[in-house]
């Protein structure tokens, strides 16, 4: 038997992550045997510097990186792609022998899952609460969907200007606002988009009061565990349009196959294997 492709998730809070069954199941349509690690640093007893080195030495063929590390692991890695750069987050690390490459699946999977959701219909003026990793991700996204008014609200407002700024400098024309109070940015927006941890498994909550989705067109919720987060469950009450998060997970996850392996995936099939419950075997 040849050796298992071997991967893993380096994050905090991953528990219920279904990563793992993802690529277990890409392995399987593809008759290769995937194994597919948590790895969370405290539970590891390393920091993540330490975790990240220890697991490039240690015969994995690559990771990919959630919640709090996506901007973190930009320093241990190359990074080709000039957008990917420009978006200064990375989620799947490949181990190749010229040293760790970094990719981010993250963005391709937010434009697929909202491209599959509300076609060509632009995005109009956007509230995205949030401005780490993902949030970087998608506020490109944004901009490649046709962006041209951005509000973004996260309680480092540092974080938020930087980002800002990011994104000025990627597409000019776009109008760009920040400030810690998301509920004080939401007047009038089209689209409101949670890139906080906030309604994951662990973190309970909304990131904004119902009354707040008021009039909006759309949403999107980062978070996929549980899918119908509160957040989620707040729009559809109030007539919102919801993009799932777990239409990212999808999507940045075939992306993630393809750059580990580049063996062809049936996502169809992906997809009906997931919502049964189906593992390899």
């Amino acid at each position: 038997m040849t050796d298992p492709i071997r991967l893993g998730l380096i994050g905090d809070n991953i528990a219920k992550s279904q990563s793992p069954r993802l690529h277990r199941l890409a392995g399987a349509q593809n008759g290769c045997r995937v194994t597919y690690d948590s790895l969370v640093p405290a539970e590891q007893g390393m920091a993540f510097d330490a975790l990240f080195d220890h697991v490039a030495q240690a015969g994995y063929r690559g990771v990919n990186v959630t919640y709090p590390y996506k901007e973190r692991v930009v320093a241990k890695v190359s990074v080709a792609d000039p957008l990917v750069r420009a978006v200064g987050a990375v989620n799947t690390v490949v181990f190749a022998p010229e040293g760790p490459q970094g990719f981010n699946t993250d963005y391709s999977g937010f434009v697929a899952a909202y491209r599959r959701v509300r076609g060509a219909t632009p995005p109009g003026p956007v509230l995205m609460i949030g401005a780490g990793g993902v949030g970087r991700a998608v506020a490109f996204g944004l901009i490649a969907l046709g962006l041209t008014e951005f509000r973004l609200a996260d309680r480092d407002l540092s974080k938020a200007d930087a980002l800002a700024g990011a994104v000025r400098a990627a597409r000019p024309g776009v109008q760009v606002t920040t400030g810690t109070d998301a509920g004080a940015l939401s007047a009038g927006v089209a689209g409101v988009i949670n890139c906080t941890p906030v309604g994951m498994v662990g973190y309970d909550g909304t990131p904004l009061p119902r009354a707040r989705l008021a009039g909006a067109a759309w949403c999107f919720d980062a978070v996929y565990t549980p899918v119908d987060t509160q957040f989620l469950q707040d729009a559809e009450a109030e007539g919102v349009q919801v993009i799932s998060g777990y239409e990212l997970f999808i999507g940045q996850g075939v992306d993630a196959w393809a750059i580990f392996t580049g063996l062809p995936l049936d996502v169809a099939r992906l997809r009906d294997d997931l919502a049964q419950g189906r593992d390899a075997a």
